[in-house]
């Protein structure tokens, strides 16, 4: 699936607006933990486990920093490794045609700091162009199954990763 972004800057994908059941837990509190954390990733690495909805950053070998995530809704959900392409603070948002398509009165661009942009105050895109990982102006939305294959986080907490990776880093995917 490819999302044919405009420009660079509006190199931003998606979750849909409208219609998105969000199946949650109670809602989640900007709050990055570091917790013990298994597995064979070196330090700067991003984990997404999208059955937990749980968003990790390797900080050092055994331990990480857990985020709540929002992430694909049925259908939508993706596994694999990829890095980090592009960092975007406040991105304008150009829906792709999936979501073009499921909601045909979505604008063609919504500009960065509308309370209607998905992306929240930052995106960190995906090689390959299809996903990115973002904030969102909808917080209830954090630990559900809500995207079109995004990984969504709080704005704290995407401001807090978005500090704390640069372009390139590693990130894993898995179900």
């Amino acid at each position: 699936m490819s999302f044919g972004f405009r420009s660079a800057k509006l190199a931003m994908v998606a979750v849909v607006l409208a219609g998105a059941s969000v199946l949650t837990a109670p809602r989640a509190e900007a709050r990055p933990d570091l917790v013990v954390f298994r597995g064979d990733y070196s330090p700067g690495t991003i984990v997404v486990r999208t059955g937990e909805r749980r968003l990790y950053l390797v900080v050092e070998p055994g331990h990480a920093v857990r985020y709540p995530v929002g992430v694909g809704k049925a259908g939508k959900q993706w596994a694999g490794v990829t890095k980090i392409d592009g960092k975007f603070r406040n991105p304008a948002w150009a829906p792709p045609a999936e979501v073009k398509r499921d909601v045909p009165t979505i604008p063609d661009v919504i500009p960065g700091g509308s309370p209607a942009n998905p992306m929240g105050v930052a995106a960190m895109t995906l090689a390959g162009g299809e996903y990115a990982i973002h904030g969102t102006n909808r917080p209830q939305s954090i630990g559900g199954f809500v995207s079109y294959g995004c990984i969504r986080m709080l704005n704290d907490d995407i401001t807090d990763l978005y500090e704390r990776v640069p372009v390139g880093t590693q990130v894993v995917v898995m179900r």
